[in-house]
């Protein structure tokens, strides 16, 4: 099958891309910058710069190349900026999906968040509402979120994974990423927030899985989520970094996420806790 990857020079991408051309796949590969080094890429894959803004030169694009399917992981966080994030969501996935449907490709797999449900008791699971009252400056990663997945439901085909907070090889929690360096300087308080996390190899591996799932959203989050009064002072620890300081008030706006939609589907995740294993 002939996929088109946008965003294909990410955390995710990176993993993803060698997967698909594993299993026979040929890529598309669309990324902002040009790749640095392709030289021992196979030959399946084939680079392409590409502005998702620019809607002309992404409809010729994919005129050019008829993918059979593609997998949107459009995101801007380099900046930590979440109005620039919510851009993306909005706009580049609305010039993806209409290029999409333009050349009657069929289904597109595209990348939400697990921590977009409103607050409540128990886990959320993919029936719970998103956090439509939230206010600013959650409203703003909120809205983006809402937009994404109503334009990518328009496609034939859909499935929307509702990724966990990524942790592993170039991610914000990698030794050298930003969330760690916030570790080491001491600024990051452990709370009641609870998180639900996912290593980048099993989010791509959901990935080539829901190629064949059916239409809808599905969490993929690991088997363990906790709250930072757990995980950050172990994750302190790997890293070597002071233990940081706490506060353990109540925090009412966040919830663990349920993966068993993912797994009634096949899906089940290689690293199931985050325990141990933050720098892996």
């Amino acid at each position: 099958m002939k996929i088109l990857v946008a965003g294909a020079s990410g955390v995710i991408g990176r993993v993803l891309v060698p997967m698909l051309t594993t299993r026979g796949h040929d890529v598309i590969a669309l990324s902002r910058h040009n790749p640095s080094d392709t030289r021992n890429q196979e030959s399946r894959v084939r680079y392409m710069m590409a502005d998702v803004f620019d809607r002309s030169n992404l409809l010729s694009i994919f005129e050019r190349e008829c993918p059979a399917a593609v997998i949107h992981l459009l995101t801007d966080l380099k900046e930590q900026n979440s109005a620039a994030n919510a851009r993306i969501r909005d706009i580049g996935t609305r010039n993806l999906v209409d290029a999409a449907k333009a050349v009657a490709v069929n289904k597109m797999v595209a990348q939400s968040i697990a921590w977009a449900y409103e607050g409540g008791e128990g886990a959320a699971t993919e029936l719970t509402a998103l956090d439509y009252a939230a206010s600013l400056p959650r409203k703003t990663t909120i809205d983006g979120v809402v937009s994404l997945e109503g334009a990518v439901k328009e496609m034939p085909k859909h499935t929307i994974l509702r990724l966990g907070t990524l942790y592993g090889p170039g991610t914000w929690y990698e030794r050298h990423g930003a969330v760690a360096q916030t570790v080491y300087d001491g600024k990051m308080i452990a709370t009641g927030a609870i998180t639900s996390f996912l290593h980048v190899v099993d989010a791509a591996t959901a990935f080539v899985q829901a190629l064949v799932w059916p239409d809808g959203p599905v969490n993929i989050v690991d088997d363990d989520p906790a709250s930072a009064l757990v995980w950050l002072p172990e994750y302190a620890r790997e890293l070597g970094a002071p233990a940081p300081l706490r506060n353990e008030e109540p925090v009412l706006k966040t919830r663990a996420v349920s993966n068993q939609k993912a797994r009634d589907l096949g899906w089940t995740p290689a690293h199931p806790s985050w325990r141990g294993g933050f720098l892996s």
